[in-house]
């Protein structure tokens, strides 16, 4: 009886205050799209393709550069807040108060590199993020000024009110992270998928030559590309956010023939699916190819 009026009170609270999906509505709100599309071409023209985009995206690390960036810079914001409450020494506070502002300018630029080449309902979210944390930045900056002037109290307040900035931007970031999965790996985990051995996949006469088309393994979408009697074979979709790859072009990149997805333009090398150029940062599984005598192709996820 107990528990049946515990239910009966839950949901009746839950028709009077319905949960809030901030997220969802950002996600599904077009009022900011004209500046989001703008801001995006801007930042995509002024970090064209090369070296300091590919380590803004993350390429030469493995790993997408800016969660551990921001993770040290809110650390460190926090940490603020952690020595104001406990009364600290101004002097560590205000040291730890200023990294976490000297790193914001690296973790910006990484971040900004990464959300241009996002889908738009991701952008949507980056975008307030963003604001967010440049509210956080500003509210901080005037914190240190607030301190550097013996304004500890004022400092203090500002800094709280930072915290507060700062922790929706966190929490968007996670729904960025975790429910949009921007940053993840969006490429088949063909190690878990496709089982031992080595595996029919079409006959040779059917592909055509120089020209990457899409063929299927079980439920695993392949790129495959003949050239004469040698055949390539990776995984299709994407890394960065599941582009089909067959569908995009074939390019040199040092002497290595590459494949640039059609949606975002990650580089992949043919000869072992590692990126050349981001915005993604795992490589595209690779697969080892053998041609039977009867002209059968025949396909083995390659040895790590």
């Amino acid at each position: 009886m107990v528990e049946e009026t515990v239910k009966t009170g839950r949901r009746s609270l839950r028709r009077m205050v319905p949960p809030i999906d901030l997220p969802g509505r950002i996600e599904r709100s077009s009022r900011a799209d004209q500046p989001i599309r703008g801001l995006a071409k801007a930042v995509r023209q002024r970090i064209g393709p090369g070296r300091l985009r590919d380590v803004l995206h993350g390429v030469p690390f493995g790993k997408p550069l800016h969660p551990p960036l921001a993770t040290f810079s809110l650390g460190c914001l926090l940490g603020t807040a952690v020595l104001d409450l406990v009364k600290a020494d101004p002097r560590a506070t205000r040291a730890l108060l200023t990294a976490g502002l000297g790193s914001v300018l690296p973790t910006a630029a990484a971040g900004i590199t990464d959300w241009s080449s996002l889908h738009r309902e991701q952008q949507r979210v980056g975008f307030v993020h963003a604001i967010a944390n440049l509210t956080a930045v500003g509210l901080y900056g005037g914190s240190l000024a607030m301190r550097l002037a013996g304004r500890e109290r004022t400092g203090r307040m500002l800094a709280f009110a930072g915290l507060g900035a700062a922790s929706l931007g966190g929490y968007l970031g996670g729904h960025l992270a975790y429910r949009q999965a921007a940053g993840a790996n969006h490429a088949e985990s063909v190690t878990h998928l496709v089982p031992l051995g080595w595996h029919d996949l079409c006959a040779l006469k059917d592909l055509p030559d120089g020209r990457p088309v899409a063929r299927r393994l079980g439920y695993i979408d392949l790129f495959v590309l003949r050239a004469g009697e040698a055949v390539t074979v990776l995984a299709d979709r994407c890394a960065h956010l599941a582009g089909p790859l067959h569908q995009g072009r074939l390019v040199s990149e040092d002497g290595d023939t590459c494949v640039v997805c059609p949606w975002h333009g990650s580089t992949f090398r043919l000869a072992d699916g590692s990126v050349a150029h981001g915005p993604a940062t795992a490589p595209q599984p690779s697969f080892e190819t053998r041609i039977r005598r009867d002209g059968i192709i025949q396909v083995r996820p390659a040895q790590a």
